[in-house]
């Protein structure tokens, strides 16, 4: 009889237990009011597209069926198009446009646009969320940038990011190289691009060499290594530090060698122009290297293949190596602390190390965490996950890690019209040599001495250009 009192005391315990853990268990899961019986639904607005698209829905689906299930949440994510067009949604949506839809719980958003919604009051601070361990695992910049607000609130937490590198048509460049004697070590400064330029201006006939993405960063990126951050912002204010020297030489490296020809800007993007074959170098997004042609195909509709050869930024010669940090990461919109937490469960998921890293390679992006940027420890992920990703991302990941570990990654802080100020720097430049080109071209066309039209326009135009520059930027800025 005694043995089967202590056998039912033994049941009895063990039910015991069981219900302490599952009590424990669901306490657990229900932490700022999860619980896994009554789910909530979180949707993230993004701008992904294609192969990028595909893999963050896929990860959607994991996170639905595991982390998500267990702990009570469901995430819907919905693409708004390109990142102009969330742009506008997500303002219509925070300003409560007519015919808007209600902000999303989780979106993508660059800094400056983040910084709009929250002076509308519309972001949620993320930093009771994560301990400071965790923090410390991201790449330290990519935090620093979410941390925007004059109280150094964590507002955006990186997903994605990306620099710029020197993308080359290696098929045609080595023959160029071999003609020519020109070596890669004259790809490292813009300097020396320019004269690089000049000589395949000659040895092509009469072709340019190289075009660009995304003027704004070329003007940015280049004052800062240069020694004048062109938008100061401290205390919530923005001070323009448009150096005239700085900026002669910029005029001088972009200007000068695109109206001669040397430089060339004809399609949308600069990999169309190389698809066609009028550049065969440029400067682009590491996240743009899916986008490298693999082929160029000519006016009379033969083509021939190419390889791509990636190298390092360009630096001016005598300055520090800078280049540009960029890419979107994600904002928490003001909710329940239910809400809130159940975002930041989803994020810190997203950005596991591993997890993170075969996100981002599949698209060329580079990931968040510092113990992911590291290219062999990326390669081998690749091998035991079995992930195949393709020559031209392997190659451009390879140059852009490093890059993240031996330059030093700059993007400028948030400030009020900081997109508008963008597009000024992204036109300016760009349209004044396009212009200016057409005029000397006519004037050469008239019998005038080349060079000295195009001293004389560079002066004259460098002047006006300047004087113009900083009239809208302190206009747009401080209006």
């Amino acid at each position: 009889m005694k043995k089967y009192i202590n056998l039912s005391k033994s049941i009895i315990l063990v039910l015991i237990i069981g219900i302490l853990l599952a009590a424990c268990s669901k306490i657990k899961y229900s932490e700022y009011g999860l619980d896994s019986d009554s789910p909530i639904t979180i949707t993230v607005w993004h701008y992904y597209n294609g192969a990028q698209k595909t893999a963050f829905d896929n990860l959607i689906v994991e996170f639905n069926e595991t982390v998500g299930k267990e702990k009570g949440i469901v995430v819907e994510a919905f693409s708004q198009g390109g990142v102009n067009d969330l742009i506008k949604i997500l303002k219509d949506s925070a300003m409560q446009k007519v015919g808007s839809n209600n902000m999303p719980d989780l979106f993508a958003t660059y800094v400056d646009t983040a910084k709009e919604i929250d002076n509308i009051g519309l972001l949620a601070s993320l930093d009771k969320y994560y301990t400071q361990k965790e923090l410390s695992e991201y790449v330290h910049s990519y935090i620093e940038e979410g941390k925007f607000d004059e109280d150094k609130n964590l507002k955006i937490i990186p997903i994605a990011k990306s620099t710029e590198v020197l993308m080359i048509n290696k098929t045609d460049w080595d023959e160029f190289s071999k003609a020519t004697g020109a070596t890669e070590k004259e790809l490292s400064t813009w300097e020396d691009i320019a004269n690089v330029a000049e000589k395949y201006y000659n040895y092509s006939g009469g072709k340019a060499f190289f075009g660009r993405d995304v003027m704004a960063n070329y003007i940015l990126i280049g004052s800062y290594q240069l020694g004048h951050e062109l938008f100061k912002v401290e205390n919530d204010e923005v001070i323009i530090n448009l150096n005239k020297d700085a900026m002669r030489i910029i005029w001088d490296n972009f200007y000068v060698p695109f109206v001669n020809g040397y430089f060339g800007k004809y399609g949308k993007f600069a990999s169309d122009d190389a698809k066609t074959g009028d550049v065969i170098a440029f400067i682009g997004s590491s996240s743009g290297s899916t986008y490298f042609p693999t082929k160029v195909i000519l006016e009379d509709e033969k083509s021939y293949p190419i390889e791509l050869l990636v190298l390092p930024l360009p630096t001016f010669k005598g300055t520090s190596r800078i280049a540009v940090q960029q890419g979107a990461g994600f904002a928490v919109t003001k909710n329940t602390e239910t809400k809130e937490y159940a975002s930041t469960v989803f994020l810190k998921w997203i950005t596991d190390a591993d997890r993170n890293l075969l996100f981002s390679s599949q698209s060329s992006y580079l990931p968040v965490k510092t113990r992911a940027n590291d290219y062999e420890y990326m390669i081998n992920l690749l091998k035991v996950k079995e992930v195949n990703i393709t020559e031209n991302v392997e190659k451009t990941l390879n140059i852009a890690i490093e890059q993240t570990k031996t330059y030093e990654l700059y993007t400028s802080k948030a400030f009020s019209n900081g997109t508008e100020a963008r597009k000024i720097l992204e036109k300016s430049l760009l349209n004044k040599a396009l212009e200016d080109k057409e005029k000397i071209k006519k004037e050469v066309d008239l019998g005038g001495f080349k060079e000295r039209i195009i001293e004389k326009y560079s002066n004259e135009s460098f002047e006006s250009w300047f004087n113009e520059l900083e009239k809208v930027l302190n206009v747009t800025i401080y209006n």
